[in-house]
């Protein structure tokens, strides 16, 4: 009979398909061992998915964001490092910059000292013998570290002495720079310089505190937006 049934497949499928019948109503554990498996498997399918979604997916997340916070410690890690093995030299470099900041602000005049600075622009001229046809300096514009102030000049004279009088504004001991220069020939021979002459100065205490006001005012209007 078994060697009946090798031979013919539709013989063990209508064998397989018989153990499926009559269950009802019978304990599983005397159902035939093809359903017994059957079920077996089906509960341990059941049991895998209820898992991980009950409990493994959490798991699995706890451990990816423990894997990324472990790959940031380790970034963080290398960077303090290289920091603490170049701490010498970063301290020695900020003395540097320090150094060079304040050789700037040495550069740049007080609000008292403006009145003078704008003399010592006037003077470089009337020494080159050129006439001022406008000198007017113009608001104030405050920038977060240090305030500008532009003027308008207009003067009148030669090539050489016009071209000297910029190189006396170049080597003031003072910051001052010419912007927008426009160049032209006078009926006489003579040349008409404009431009716009800016010149830096640092921002006092009080302008130094209403800067920072205004940036927390900012800050604190950009949160409650």
């Amino acid at each position: 009979m078994a060697s009946l049934a090798n031979r013919n497949p539709g013989l063990r499928l209508d064998a397989l398909r018989g153990q499926f019948l009559d269950l009802h109503g019978r304990h599983p554990g005397q159902w035939p061992l093809a359903p017994r498996v059957l079920c077996a498997v089906g509960v341990a399918v059941a049991v895998c998915v209820a898992g991980h979604f009950g409990y493994w997916s959490a798991q699995f997340e706890e451990q990816e964001a423990g894997a990324l916070a472990e790959t940031r410690w380790r970034e963080e890690y290398k960077l303090k490092t290289a920091q603490a093995i170049n701490l010498d030299a970063l301290r020695a470099q900020k003395v540097q910059v320090d150094r060079y900041v304040e050789r700037l602000q040495k550069q740049l005049p007080s609000k008292a000292e403006m009145a003078s600075l704008l003399t010592d622009i006037n003077q470089a001229g009337a020494g080159r013998g050129l006439q001022f046809d406008l000198f007017k300096p113009q608001q104030v514009v405050i920038r977060d570290y240090y305030a500008e102030l532009p003027i308008d000049i207009k003067i009148t004279g030669r090539y050489h002495d016009i071209g000297a009088f910029t190189g006396d504004i170049a080597n003031l001991p003072r910051i001052v720079t010419l912007n927008n220069l426009a160049l032209s020939t006078g009926k006489d021979g003579m040349l008409t310089l404009e431009a716009v002459a800016k010149t830096f100065r640092y921002l006092d205490p009080e302008e130094v505190a209403a800067q920072r006001k205004a940036a927390a005012d900012k800050k604190k209007a950009a949160k409650k937006s």
